[in-house]
């Protein structure tokens, strides 16, 4: 058999995605790769599609004349970013993202700067309520390429059981 791998037939396989809540440790720290290197189209997207009309986003001119000299990448973007980099390794299999809380924006983030994230286990429980879930607590930091850090946040996801995801339940998963 082929790690991450379920065989639908003989030599034939399907890829498996995401984490049971039993394949979380505490302490464990997952690297989302690859990176991506932000460019000045996705920051002007991203910030027109939410309608943050602030300058220091999408206008060179006001840009420069700041102490930045140039725009910065709208930091829900950055954030966004991140929560994204971090699925295929702790939320795959989620049922929900139950908060976010502490984000921080530690260094700005321009156009052209590549930005990497990582995920350490705080904490995870069985859930009181809902049988066959337990709640993850994850810390996400993202560092660009000269390994600055320019965000974090932690994020508590409510994940399944092994036998108790939606994919454990239909056949073509």
């Amino acid at each position: 058999m082929i790690k991450n791998t379920k065989e639908i037939g003989p030599n034939h396989y399907r890829e498996k995605f995401g984490r049971y809540f039993e394949d979380f440790n505490v302490g464990d720290v997952y690297d989302h790769r690859p990176g991506k290197t932000i460019t000045e189209y996705d920051n002007h997207l991203f910030t027109l599609m939410t309608l943050n009309t602030h300058p220091i986003h999408f206008d060179a001119e006001y840009g420069k004349a700041t102490e930045f000299g140039k725009n910065l990448v709208v930091s829900p973007y950055t954030l966004s970013l991140l929560i994204g980099m971090s699925v295929s390794d702790c939320s795959q299999k989620a049922i929900a993202n139950l908060g976010m809380d502490e984000v921080k924006f530690t260094a700005p983030v321009f156009h052209g700067d590549t930005i990497y994230g990582s995920s350490e286990v705080l904490d995870k429980r069985e859930s009181k309520t809902r049988e066959g879930q337990g709640i993850v607590t994850i810390k996400t930091t993202g560092t660009n390429q000269n390994n600055v850090v320019v965000c974090t946040f932690r994020r508590q996801i409510l994940i399944p059981f092994e036998g108790h995801a939606v994919e454990d339940k239909i056949e073509h998963y």
